[in-house]
């Protein structure tokens, strides 16, 4: 097959202009085209009266004469190629009769965890994953109850339970990663495979949504224990035990000890207390950079207008979204992060007391509201800053800085989860917002209005509060209406990204502690559900070659696990 990329075709052409287009392309005859797929479809609004939809084919000739011939002529043609093999190659498969004294365990549900147990369990090796917080319709319901009741259970909640921090979010299905082994193709498979809709293969941009993402994550369970992998729920890892430098085993709250040789950390970003279990035992890992700030929520329509123009509510493009960047006269870059178009903000925290903002979408993205996170990057040496901390960077400093935020935003609410708020005018203005504009907050519990930017108890460091007062205006130019005055501002939005990262090396493990796989996001190595499943992937593959006695595949920086460790 010969795959063609970058064929366009008018935003509202007809379902049959299509393969015709297509011939004409090749400059064959319509009989020479057996037949063909769309393996992506985008599209390009930089015109907005002339939007164009961009596709990438996939396309079988009646002979592989006709093939070769096409492929011959147009060889020096950069948009056609041979179609690239995308289909899985497992590094290997335990034999049928294969007993395991101590089985692999995989730490966390959510994508990487997901991602990790899945490749395990089809290659025959039985995972065993312990996830501290409940099956994903009774965290359903606890999150509930915080998002109406006020009422937060520490264990199961946004950030912890099945399906991870990415069940309670817009489900986006992309990602920015070198995918030379086309992983994420694997992981698109198998959502299909779970239930999600075929679009997700060829639509540039998918996306899941909550709802769906609840059925689909227990279908992949279901899929694992089918191969004899275990889930078990409720199960909080209190320590590891290492002896000579390796790993041999876990304990759980109760008391119960778990022996095994390979443990895969797939924590996301939020287990705090197991960051600092595992800092005590002398896990390697330092301080990394991450992002702070609020949501900011907009009349969808505004958006879709902005970037679509008079082609905003075509139901092709749907509920459009934005990716905005603005380098601050104070050195620091302010950037949207998770957009979530026709979505709401969600409650997120995980710890009493303390406010965290995130951004969630169903698959219909038909909610009012466009939200996002405009987030300042912060970085290992500004947790000092403040009096917040004294002396070298900690590795756990970044939790410290992310919890004093946090609680400061929780003070500014009122209590009982409420979050502070702040029209959006009144914010570059500096006065206190009193009574809501047009943009009603999405957020629950609900949020109370206040000025984020007061002087001596403000939501945020002041250098983080004078770049998102620079930045508004800024994307104004790129947004018409972004910086309207009845837009909403609500904080704090602090788990960007993991603050800190348990490094590992080319084999995967841990520096210091041979058969410890640091995965995912909590680790310092993903961000979002592909990059996190594909990281997953990864680690499985390195847990199975070394249980297997088999060469591992080459990684995405093109070496191979064992070959060096990572600076």
């Amino acid at each position: 097959m010969l795959r063609i990329t970058e064929l366009r075709l008018p935003l509202n052409h007809a379902e049959g202009d299509l393969r015709p287009a297509l011939v004409t392309r090749l400059g064959i005859k319509d009989e020479q085209l057996k037949r063909f797929n769309v393996f992506k479809r985008s599209y390009d609004a930089r015109k907005k009266t002339a939007i164009v939809l961009i596709y990438t084919l996939d396309c079988e000739f009646t002979s592989d004469a006709d093939e070769q011939a096409v492929a011959q002529r147009l060889a020096n043609d950069t948009h056609i190629r041979p179609t690239p093999d995308t289909r899985y190659q497992f590094v290997g498969h335990a034999p049928a009769d294969y007993q395991q004294e101590k089985r692999p365990i995989v730490i966390g549900f959510g994508p990487c965890g997901i991602f990790a147990a899945l490749i395990l369990a089809q290659m025959g090796l039985r995972p065993i994953v312990l996830e501290r917080g409940k099956e994903v319709r009774q965290r359903t319901k606890d999150t509930w109850g915080l998002w109406r009741q006020s009422e937060l259970n520490p264990e199961s909640n946004v950030q912890f339970g099945e399906g991870g921090a990415g069940t309670f979010s817009d489900g986006k299905l992309y990602s920015q990663i070198s995918d030379p082994r086309h992983l994420t193709r694997k992981v698109l498979t198998e959502f299909v495979k779970a239930g999600a809709p075929e679009e997700i293969l060829f639509v540039s941009k998918p996306h899941i949504g909550t709802f769906r993402l609840v059925s689909m994550v227990e279908k992949i369970r279901a899929d694992i224990e089918a191969l004899g992998g275990e889930v078990r729920f409720q199960q909080h890892v209190t320590d590891v035990v290492i002896d000579q430098g390796s790993v041999r085993g876990v304990v759980l709250e109760g008391g119960q000890q778990i022996e095994a040789d390979h443990v895969v950390l797939a924590l996301g970003h939020s287990a705090r207390d197991t960051f600092t279990m595992l800092h005590e035992r002398g896990v390697y890992m330092e301080a990394k950079p991450f992002s702070i700030g609020y949501r900011v929520e907009h009349p969808q329509s505004i958006i879709d207008k902005a970037r679509f123009g008079p082609n905003a509510g075509n139901e092709i493009l749907g509920a459009a979204d934005y990716k905005l960047v603005h380098h601050a006269k104070n050195g620091r870059a302010d950037y949207s992060f998770c957009m979530c178009p026709g979505g709401t903000v969600v409650a997120a925290t995980s710890e009493p007391n303390r406010v965290v903002t995130n951004g969630m979408s169903q698959y219909s993205r038909n909610e009012r509201n466009a939200n996002a996170g405009i987030v300042v990057g912060v970085s290992p040496q500004d947790y000092r800053q403040d009096g917040l901390h004294d002396g070298p960077v900690n590795p756990l400093d970044g939790i410290a800085f992310q919890r004093f935020w946090e609680s400061r935003a929780f003070e500014l609410g009122e209590g009982r989860y409420m979050a502070p708020g702040q029209l959006v005018g009144d914010f570059i203005k500096g006065q206190r917002s009193k009574v809501l504009g047009n943009v009603m907050p999405s957020y629950k519990p609900g949020v109370t209005l206040t000025d984020l930017a007061q002087k001596g108890n403000g939501s945020l460091p002041d250098y983080a509060l004078a770049a998102i007062r620079e930045a508004l205006p800024a994307f104004d130019k790129q947004i018409k209406g972004f910086s309207m005055p009845d837009a909403m501002l609500t904080g704090v939005e602090t788990r960007t990204s993991s603050p800190l990262r348990i490094t590992r090396g080319r084999d995967y493990q841990s520096l210091n502690v041979k058969g410890l796989y640091p995965a995912g996001e909590g680790a310092g190595y993903a961000g979002g559900i592909m990059s996190a499943g594909v990281d997953g992937i990864e680690v499985a593959e390195a847990v199975g070659a070394s249980i297997l006695g088999v060469e591992a595949p080459a990684t995405r920086n093109g070496a191979k696990p064992g070959q060096a460790l990572m600076g």
